[in-house]
């Protein structure tokens, strides 16, 4: 088997756990420090290095071109993932930093080459995980904003080394360390005064951040979500139970927003999903437009993070749909209908299957709000359902399926062959995992025509892409 990292700057870890041979390099220890020059990236944006043993290092925020000293983390036999610890020599393609922000990996790369590095790996994902030829890629869509463009974040709250109350992201690698943010660039400047104002308010009240060690404390996180084009504003408060609550009049009062929520959440895991919600002040749904479409959105619903970037998404999968006005089209992972009811104007009827019942009532709510009437959706596994909904709407002409990250089980795929569409659009947000689903279907008799790969996620490793698969 030829070397993966020489082969591609597309490495993962799945082709390095795959490679053969008797003799492996020695590993170093968890904790130890290797000074390592970096040669590639890998598929979730670490920089790809060898010690002088030949072991294979992933070096989370170094570049090609950077010589760096990092901490051994997690190890495997064929690999180990790293901490950066410092710039011993930078890549010339290094620049500055703007932003003091976690998530945002990739800004020490000009903005040409982070668009260079994911065009290649959505190629490189389909050529070597899914070993698909002949398909044609397109040039990668650039984003509008590469500032600035989130609709939606989610902070945490911690404990500062002077005790004070801080509210930002975990520090890389950490799980109990939170960087504070006070502009966050990833953030509009309105939706960074109402963090502020929070904060602010919670330092006042003297509450403290929730500590799932000792299980004291009560502020977990805030999420926060912006209608772009409506300038509408949500803040959705995480607390913790059990720890006095809080003073939810004069947190109205602090932080005035058109939709105020706060969710109670007893859970030992990071996250933000689920607890009991209750609305304090304003409405339950703030309002974005898309597509010239208006669009309802629930405290936790799912709606692509970037406005801008959603709308262009959208009309370059209505373009690789290619409808003409008669056809039957299945949206699969629906979400609340925003694809479909983008592409219903094109279409005979449309067919939306969601597995969350709330996103499926949001998508029906959305059909009415924009009085489209050829659309219907319907809550339902599209493991389990899509049978069903064949046998209920009849065989689809077009399928568009928007899964989350895993991609799409074997099965699912095997029920999307079984119904039959002379045309499937799939919208991907993980070409690792695009790649053996569209293996699977080059399998089944469907070729992969057009790629476009599209970047709704700017200074970060991620890249959104649209591929076009035809019945043969």
């Amino acid at each position: 088997m030829a070397d993966p990292v020489a082969a591609s700057e597309g490495t993962d870890k799945l082709s390095l756990s795959e490679k053969g041979g008797a003799e492996r390099p020695p590993r170093p220890a968890r904790g130890d420090v290797v000074e390592v020059s970096v040669t590639a990236l890998a598929h979730g944006g670490a920089g790809v290095s060898r010690t002088d043993e030949g072991y294979v290092v992933f070096v989370q925020g170094a570049i090609p071109g950077d010589r760096v000293r990092a901490r051994i983390g997690k190890r495997k036999r064929a690999y180990a993932e790293a901490r950066l610890i410092d710039v011993v020599e930078p890549s010339p393609d290094r620049i500055e930093p703007v932003a003091d922000h976690p998530g945002a990996a990739w800004q020490v790369l000009p903005y040409e080459l982070q668009l260079e590095h994911k065009a290649r790996h959505v190629e490189d994902a389909l050529r070597r995980i899914g070993k698909l030829d002949g398909f044609t890629l397109n040039p990668i869509v650039p984003a509008a904003e590469q500032w600035r463009y989130r609709n939606k974040l989610e902070f945490s709250f911690g404990t500062g080394e002077d005790g004070s109350l801080v509210c930002g992201f975990h520090a890389p690698g950490s799980w109990h360390e939170i960087v504070h943010i006070e502009d966050c660039m990833l953030q509009s400047g309105r939706g960074n005064e109402i963090r502020r104002a929070l904060v602010d308010w919670a330092r006042a009240k003297g509450y403290a951040a929730h500590d799932r060690r000792d299980r004291t404390g009560v502020l977990r996180h805030v999420v926060m979500r912006e209608g772009r084009r409506t300038g509408e504003h949500q803040v959705r408060l995480v607390i913790a139970p059990g720890a006095g609550g809080i003073d939810a009049e004069s947190l109205a009062d602090a932080v005035p927003v058109d939709s105020l929520v706060l969710t109670e959440l007893d859970s030992l895991g990071e996250t933000t999903v689920g607890g009991e919600s209750e609305l304090i002040a304003g409405s339950a749904k703030i309002a974005e437009e898309v597509s010239g479409l208006r669009f309802r959105l629930s405290s936790e619903a799912f709606f692509q993070t970037n406005t801008e970037m959603a709308e262009r998404l959208y009309a370059i999968t209505g373009e690789a749909a290619a409808l003409q006005g008669w056809e039957r089209l299945f949206d699969l992972y629906c979400g609340i209908g925003t694809i479909g009811l983008t592409l219903a104007g094109r279409a005979g009827e449309v067919w939306g299957l969601e597995l969350i019942e709330e996103a499926i009532a949001d998508a029906i709510d959305n059909a009415r709000a924009n009085e489209i009437s050829n659309a219907r959706f319907f809550a339902g596994d599209t493991r389990l359902a899509l049978r069903d909904l064949v046998e209920e709407a009849g065989r689809p002409d077009v399928v568009i399926v928007d899964p989350p990250r895993a991609g799409l089980s074997q099965k699912v795929v095997r029920r999307i062959i079984e119904a039959a569409p002379k045309r499937i659009v799939y919208v991907s947000c993980n070409p690792t995992t695009l790649a053996p689903n569209a293996a699977q279907l080059a399998e089944a008799g469907y070729s992969l025509g057009a790629v476009t790969p599209v970047d709704m996620f700017p200074q970060t490793p991620h890249v959104e892409c649209v591929a076009v698969f035809d019945r043969a």
